[in-house]
Protein backbone atom coordinates (compact mmCIF):
# COMPACT_ATOMS: atom_id res chain seq x y z
CA UNK A 1 0.00 0.00 0.00
CA UNK A 2 1.25 3.31 -1.24
CA UNK A 3 1.53 6.34 1.30
CA UNK A 4 -1.03 8.95 1.36
CA UNK A 5 -0.68 11.79 -1.69
CA UNK A 6 -3.45 13.89 0.01
CA UNK A 7 -5.54 13.53 -3.07
CA UNK A 8 -9.44 13.62 -2.64
CA UNK A 9 -12.73 13.99 -4.53
CA UNK A 10 -16.07 15.50 -3.40
CA UNK A 11 -19.35 15.34 -5.10
CA UNK A 12 -20.90 18.39 -4.52
CA UNK A 13 -24.55 17.53 -4.70
CA UNK A 14 -23.70 15.03 -1.72
CA UNK A 15 -22.88 18.05 0.37
CA UNK A 16 -25.59 20.44 2.20
CA UNK A 17 -25.50 23.79 1.38
CA UNK A 18 -24.41 25.58 5.03
CA UNK A 19 -26.31 28.99 5.99
CA UNK A 20 -24.23 32.07 6.12
CA UNK A 21 -25.82 34.76 8.19
CA UNK A 22 -24.10 38.15 8.17
CA UNK A 23 -25.53 41.59 10.11
CA UNK A 24 -23.98 43.51 6.27
CA UNK A 25 -26.62 41.27 4.31
CA UNK A 26 -30.44 41.70 4.35
CA UNK A 27 -30.65 37.59 4.58
CA UNK A 28 -28.18 35.09 4.56
CA UNK A 29 -25.97 33.16 1.60
CA UNK A 30 -25.11 29.62 1.65
CA UNK A 31 -21.67 27.98 1.31
CA UNK A 32 -20.47 24.61 1.10
CA UNK A 33 -16.74 24.98 1.93
CA UNK A 34 -14.78 22.48 0.09
CA UNK A 35 -10.83 22.86 0.63
CA UNK A 36 -8.75 24.81 3.02
CA UNK A 37 -5.04 24.20 2.18
CA UNK A 38 -3.76 24.16 5.83
CA UNK A 39 -0.26 25.53 4.55
CA UNK A 40 -1.49 29.06 2.17
CA UNK A 41 -4.82 29.42 3.72
CA UNK A 42 -5.77 28.91 -0.23
CA UNK A 43 -9.65 28.46 0.17
CA UNK A 44 -12.03 26.84 -2.47
CA UNK A 45 -15.68 26.84 -1.82
CA UNK A 46 -19.08 26.85 -3.54
CA UNK A 47 -21.12 30.16 -2.79
CA UNK A 48 -25.03 30.90 -3.55
CA UNK A 49 -26.46 34.22 -3.04
CA UNK A 50 -30.45 34.45 -3.24
CA UNK A 51 -31.68 36.80 -5.52
CA UNK A 52 -31.23 40.86 -4.78
CA UNK A 53 -28.34 39.95 -2.40
CA UNK A 54 -25.47 42.07 -2.93
CA UNK A 55 -22.71 41.77 -0.44
CA UNK A 56 -21.95 45.81 0.07
CA UNK A 57 -18.67 47.74 -0.54
CA UNK A 58 -15.85 45.35 1.16
CA UNK A 59 -12.20 44.45 1.06
CA UNK A 60 -10.21 41.09 1.40
CA UNK A 61 -6.50 40.58 2.49
CA UNK A 62 -6.50 38.42 -0.46
CA UNK A 63 -7.38 38.12 -4.04
CA UNK A 64 -9.78 35.51 -4.71
CA UNK A 65 -12.02 34.47 -8.11
CA UNK A 66 -15.70 33.90 -8.56
CA UNK A 67 -16.42 31.07 -11.28
CA UNK A 68 -20.24 31.81 -12.36
CA UNK A 69 -22.08 28.82 -12.25
CA UNK A 70 -25.53 29.66 -12.61
CA UNK A 71 -26.80 33.05 -12.39
CA UNK A 72 -25.93 36.20 -13.12
CA UNK A 73 -23.38 37.50 -10.89
CA UNK A 74 -23.48 41.39 -10.35
CA UNK A 75 -20.44 43.53 -9.48
CA UNK A 76 -19.02 47.24 -9.11
CA UNK A 77 -17.50 46.18 -12.65
CA UNK A 78 -20.41 44.52 -13.97
CA UNK A 79 -22.65 41.53 -14.94
CA UNK A 80 -21.51 38.03 -15.44
CA UNK A 81 -23.22 34.83 -16.50
CA UNK A 82 -22.16 31.97 -16.48
CA UNK A 83 -18.82 30.58 -17.53
CA UNK A 84 -17.39 33.99 -16.52
CA UNK A 85 -14.44 33.91 -14.07
CA UNK A 86 -13.91 37.15 -12.43
CA UNK A 87 -10.97 37.97 -10.40
CA UNK A 88 -10.39 40.61 -7.69
CA UNK A 89 -7.24 41.99 -6.63
CA UNK A 90 -6.26 42.26 -3.10
CA UNK A 91 -7.23 45.08 -0.88
CA UNK A 92 -9.55 46.34 -3.99
CA UNK A 93 -13.30 47.98 -3.03
CA UNK A 94 -15.84 45.95 -4.29
CA UNK A 95 -19.14 44.77 -4.17
CA UNK A 96 -20.99 41.64 -6.01
CA UNK A 97 -24.09 39.79 -5.21
CA UNK A 98 -27.09 38.38 -7.15
CA UNK A 99 -29.28 40.22 -9.16
CA UNK A 100 -32.99 40.94 -8.47
CA UNK A 101 -34.03 38.75 -11.12
CA UNK A 102 -32.46 35.52 -9.39
CA UNK A 103 -30.23 33.76 -7.63
CA UNK A 104 -26.34 33.39 -8.50
CA UNK A 105 -24.09 30.29 -7.22
CA UNK A 106 -20.06 30.47 -7.69
CA UNK A 107 -17.29 28.91 -7.07
CA UNK A 108 -14.71 31.26 -4.75
CA UNK A 109 -11.01 30.42 -4.67
CA UNK A 110 -9.16 32.64 -2.92
CA UNK A 111 -4.94 32.92 -3.19
CA UNK A 112 -4.59 32.93 0.92
CA UNK A 113 -6.35 32.96 4.45
CA UNK A 114 -9.83 34.15 3.13
CA UNK A 115 -11.02 37.10 5.64
CA UNK A 116 -14.10 40.00 5.05
CA UNK A 117 -13.66 43.74 5.73
CA UNK A 118 -16.81 45.91 5.54
CA UNK A 119 -16.31 49.69 4.41
CA UNK A 120 -18.34 51.95 6.41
Amino acid sequence: MSESTGFFALDTNDLPWELRANPHLPEPIFRKLLHTDEETGVLFQLVRYPRGVVNPDHTHPCAHALYVLEGTLVTHMGRFGPGSFVWFPEGEIMWHGATADGDVTVLLVSNRLFSIQYVE
